[in-house]
């Protein structure tokens, strides 16, 4: 919904950011993960209903906190056989009537209820469709139809996906203990698939106003740091937070001043966060040496390598897209898929020429990817550059009519507009495609 004063934007901030936080923070009281966002729901209630009266307080992510937990106590004194769990949750509250703690000074522990909230999220007594919606719920803070969406499904099932899968861990009792040994390795790849969703939400917003949402990008980033510091010697591990540090140094670049969404191509470098970069690719070199004592890799780490050749590249024209186009090859054996193989015909397009790109995608099966709008944008992107501006413009008005994004769709019509009037003038000619025939 809507937030426009600043009081509820405050909110929806705080809420975004914190979150997660909170239901970790309270499902590792309640250990009911249902409850503990019933609980974070109230508070994120009561905070609409007090703050624009009573203003925005210091702390807002600690009101919500000690919020949560009076209303948890409230509802383990109405269960007279939780008496026990009303104790603990005493405890915790202990003080705060005097003074709300300050939850920067229990960031260690908060920040490990989020890894364990991920890992419960991603129980194998959950489907992994489930698994990934619940952890985009709790982790991610995005709405249920922000996930339905990202689904392609109906609010109302996606509704009743996320309430199913809550009771599912309740039934199946789930521990909120971080898993270990032969455990967490079987929920590693689900654990990176769900933060790798969460960043990606955040870098490309598959939906709303804005381009791109920083806040869930980092998010993901902060994940993957910390699952790196939780396995440091999964060369996996190592290649998603190095792909996310990688991608995500690009953030800032990836809109102008007034929001617009600009392309890899035409960014200003200098507003890559370097800082980043060099982290991203610490911890790349750090996987590629357990990969050479034969330490097995995958996409995460092929997609991280691919982002390196970007990152190193001062300028556009230094970019190794033959290396590039190579290691999408190689993706494309390792992890098939429709978005692979999108990505590798951007990559030939660029390494060879424009139909080299378009015949990767003639090869694909649109239907794999649904209604996205990334085929025809990356088809009309290929067709602009070889100079068939009218099929182009096709193309770019396909896919500004399947996007969900405000700024992608504004940003597809302007591409299509442009090449229809490209098209238009009499002067347009075919770019030469080294005496390659330039339909697909």
């Amino acid at each position: 919904m809507p937030f426009e004063s600043p009081t509820t934007e405050a909110i929806t901030t705080a809420w975004r950011t914190e979150s997660a936080r909170l239901v970790g923070a309270l499902t590792r009281m309640t250990r009911d993960v249902e409850l503990a966002e019933d609980l974070a729901q109230d508070a994120l209630l009561a905070a609409l209903e007090q703050w624009p009266t009573t203003g925005v307080p210091d702390k807002p992510a600690a009101w919500l906190m000690t919020t949560a937990k009076r209303r948890g106590i409230d509802h383990f004194r109405r269960a007279d056989n939780l008496r026990g769990k009303t104790e603990e949750l005493g405890r915790a509250l202990s003080g705060e009537e005097q003074q709300v703690p300050d939850l920067d000074a229990m960031v260690d522990y908060i920040e490990d209820d989020v890894l364990r909230l991920i890992f419960l999220s991603c129980h194998p007594c959950l489907t992994p469709d489930s698994r990934a919606a619940l952890t985009l719920r709790l982790v991610g803070g995005l709405t249920t139809s922000e996930i339905a969406r990202g689904f392609l499904d109906s609010e109302p099932a996606m509704g009743q996906r996320i309430s199913r899968a809550k009771k599912t861990l309740s039934e199946a009792r789930a521990s909120f203990d971080l898993p270990t040994g032969t455990d967490r390795e079987k929920r590693l790849d689900d654990v990176m698939s769900v933060i790798y969703l969460i960043f990606n939400e955040g870098y490309s917003a598959a939906s709303g106003e804005h381009w791109t949402r920083p806040d869930l990008a980092h998010e993901g980033i902060r994940l993957a740091r910390m699952l790196a510091a939780l396995a440091p010697d999964e060369p996996e591990v190592l290649g998603l937070q190095a792909l996310l540090e990688i991608q995500g140094s690009r953030l800032g670049a990836r809109v102008d001043d007034a929001g617009a969404p600009v392309l890899l191509e035409a960014q200003d470098r200098t507003r890559w966060d370097q800082l980043l970069i060099r982290r991203g690719l610490a911890a790349l070199r750090d996987a590629e040496t357990l990969a050479a004592r034969g330490k097995p890799v995958g996409k995460y780490f092929l997609q991280a390598s691919i982002a390196a050749q970007h990152a190193r590249a001062t300028r556009p024209e230094d970019t190794d897209w033959r290396r590039i186009a190579r290691l999408y090859d190689v993706l494309a054996e390792a992890a098939p898929g429709a978005v692979v193989e999108v990505n590798r015909a951007v990559a030939h397009g660029r390494a060879f020429d424009p139909v080299a790109g378009l015949a990767v995608l003639e090869a694909l099966d649109a239907q794999q990817l649904g209604a996205s709008p990334l085929l025809p944008s990356v088809r009309g992107d290929l067709l602009e550059r070889a100079g068939l501006h009218a099929d182009a413009a096709g193309a770019f008005a396909e896919a500004a009519a399947l996007t969900r994004n405000e700024a992608e769709h504004a940003l597809l019509q302007r591409r299509a507009e442009a090449n229809l009037a490209r098209a238009a003038r009499p002067d347009t000619s075919v770019r030469d495609t080294g005496g390659r025939t330039a339909l697909p």
